[in-house]
């Protein structure tokens, strides 16, 4: 888990709201690389239940570099939420730059599993330039 004291930034669509925000965990942990952490909640702000059961994540940095996640489940879990609960997920991604961009969206299922649809996340950048940010991983 990240203690995190970035800014988050929330984009609601269709009563589902997504918060985000980028955690430096370690700008020198490989010769090239820079480890960022990010963290990102789904909030059902619907009147229905609501299946989380995947995500497109890309990050793409200033060397021209483009990182992408096109999976099912968030590390083997696909999370169901009734009204007012959220999903909670932090991962850690290693960039090859020390400045770049994420964004995406994850797939939302309704809870007949008819209807599948995308909800973009916060666009966020990823820039060690900037003011560190504290991290507790547990």
């Amino acid at each position: 888990m990240f203690d995190v004291d970035a800014e988050m930034q929330t984009r609601i669509t269709d009563d589902i709201a997504i918060t985000a925000c980028p955690v430096l965990v370690d700008e020198e942990s490989r010769e090239d690389d820079t480890l960022w952490g990010y963290y990102l909640c789904i909030e059902n702000n619907s009147a229905h239940k609501i299946h989380v059961v995947g995500k497109n994540w890309n990050i793409s940095d200033d060397k021209g570099n483009l990182y992408c996640d096109n999976s099912m489940g968030f590390k083997g879990e696909i999370p169901e939420l009734e009204p007012g609960e959220c999903f909670e997920f932090t991962s850690t991604a290693p960039i090859k730059s020390s400045n770049a961009v994420f964004y995406g969206s994850c797939r939302i299922m309704d809870e007949a599993g008819t209807v599948t649809k995308d909800i973009r996340i916060p666009t966020f950048s990823l820039s060690s330039a900037k003011e560190s940010y504290s991290v507790t991983i547990n």
